[in-house]
């Protein structure tokens, strides 16, 4: 019997150490993502502003940033899901801000817990899983008991050390999502309203309005100056906080065995940019660094990626095998500086906002042109966005009284036109809507060929208003009828 035994024993240390040893052979993953950065708010990616992002540009420098990144939707809680899932809303039913409790694919969390992954979350816990609360080994959020402040950058440092500490305990590699969560609003020093207040969490830097860029799709004028500087430094205390996670990093001695990614979940939180498809809606600065892999300072200027492609990605960086039903490809090729095929386009759109409100779009990006169809827009309704409440809003509808270029991007913004399109190499802020103009009507043709696409193949709900976009009461039936299912969903909660 005691032979037995240690024939028993024996097995069981052989079997441990095996697993370790595949464990040990597979990367460490780290996924830092800030919440409502613009891609052009970094410097690496052409900011005007000198100084926003020393610690992202310092990243960037070790490893391959991609040009052609977008998110697939300019809204947190949907973008999330689809970097999770590897889906598309319309397969995820996570379209707005709601919890979908009985999935039937798996999330990150399952598939990398299954590939011997510790896997970890600090921030956005509700908004990066299909329901709550789910399978995190840890909530890194909350350390000690402790609830840590979102807006304060070395509670990310804690938090990232926890998790690597957690992980090497467990004896298993790690896989961390470092939810930064700034520059989302309220911005630092000022409250929901726009008012100025105090602020402990300061960042290494405050820029004033004077000295900062006004982008192309809004307008200068001192309150959206004002609110600008407040977005900027906000960017700088969002950079203050990934140079806490990185510290937490070296420190760990854990650099070398760890793949990076870093990108943002859509752009800036003001009109034209999130809560939208516009270039500047869904633009990510996305970074990938993997110590002998990506070449340091590499710009990928060929390839279009987008947020469904992440989980892809991640688990053919692990070693891991794809489940099936993924709408997004893996672009591992591409980190490992090689040419892959099938990457001229991405598919992008919006259903619902927080407020379960229907405003339905969807649009196709080429590297140089942009198609957006807009089912929602029939004159009547009004776009009810998030970007409603800021200042610069605010300011909008006042100068409309008496600005007539204004009053045009207001109603623009509002009301919106069935059918978009733009030259946005030329034209990034979408101020010239092409959808009428002949000489680019072949490629407005080759994109609304591409939509059909991506819609055929993905099954999305929103492909018969497609198809007959040209009966306005088919049109708003299909929406009325999403709006009515929005509706139901709110009053069975």
């Amino acid at each position: 019997m005691k032979f037995k035994h240690f024939v028993r024993v024996l097995c069981a240390v052989v079997t441990m150490l095996a697993c370790h040893t595949c464990y040990a052979a597979k990367p460490n993953i780290l996924i830092v993502t800030v919440d409502d950065m613009s891609c052009d708010s970094v410097g690496v990616f052409g900011c005007e502003l000198q100084g926003t992002t020393p610690h992202i540009d310092k990243l960037a420098q070790h490893g391959l940033r991609y040009h052609h990144a977008h998110v697939q939707t300019g809204s947190c809680y949907p973008c999330r899901n689809v970097l999770f899932s590897g889906r598309f809303s319309h397969n995820t039913g996570v379209e707005g801000f709601y919890q979908v409790k009985n999935t039937t694919y798996p999330h990150m969390v399952d598939l990398m817990k299954a590939g011997g992954y510790f896997v970890g979350i600090r921030g956005k816990v509700a908004h990066s899983t299909p329901y709550q609360p789910y399978g995190w080994d840890e909530d890194l959020t909350v350390i000690d008991g402790k609830l840590q402040h979102t807006k304060h950058p070395e509670s990310y440092y804690q938090s990232t050390k926890k998790g690597i500490e957690s992980a090497v305990k467990a004896g298993k590699p790690f896989c961390l999502n470092i939810n930064i969560s700034d520059p989302h609003k309220p911005f630092y020093a000022m409250n929901g309203k726009g008012d100025i207040v105090g602020d402990s969490n300061v960042p290494s830097h405050i820029f004033k309005p004077e000295e900062v860029p006004i982008p192309g799709f809004l307008f200068d004028h001192p309150d959206v100056r004002s609110e600008l500087a407040h977005y900027y430094s906000s960017v700088r205390r969002a950079d203050d906080c990934l140079g806490q996670v990185m510290k937490a990093l070296d420190e760990s001695g854990k650099r070398e065995d760890t793949v990076i990614f870093f990108l943002s979940d859509h752009g800036m939180p003001l009109p034209f940019a999130k809560t939208a498809v516009w270039h500047h809606s869904t633009r990510t600065p996305w970074i990938v660094v993997w110590p002998g892999v990506t070449r340091a300072g590499a710009v990928d200027k060929q390839h279009m990626i987008s947020g469904v492609d992440l989980l892809p990605t991640l688990l053919d960086v692990a070693g891991l095998p794809h489940p099936e039903g993924f709408d997004g490809h893996s672009f591992l090729p591409t980190i490992r500086g090689e040419r892959q095929a099938g990457r001229n386009y991405v598919y992008k759109f919006h259903n619902e906002n927080s407020g379960r409100n229907r405003s339905p779009m969807r649009s196709v990006q080429s590297k140089q042109f942009g198609y957006i169809f807009n089912p929602w827009s029939d004159g009547k309704r009004v776009f009810k966005t998030a970007t409603r409440g800021t200042i610069t809003f605010r300011t909008m509808q006042q100068l409309a009284k008496t600005d007539e270029t204004i009053a045009a991007r207001l109603k623009l913004l509002e009301y919106g036109v069935p059918e978009e399109f733009y030259d946005y190499e030329n034209d990034p802020d979408a101020l010239h809507n092409l959808i009428d103009d002949p000489r680019y009507a072949d490629e407005i043709t080759r994109h609304r060929t591409a939509m059909l696409r991506f819609m055929r193949a993905s099954n999305d709900h929103a492909l018969e208003a497609f198809e007959h976009r040209d009966d306005p009461a088919a049109v708003s039936a299909y929406v009325e009828k999403k709006q009515a299912e929005a509706d139901a969903r709110r009053k069975a909660k």
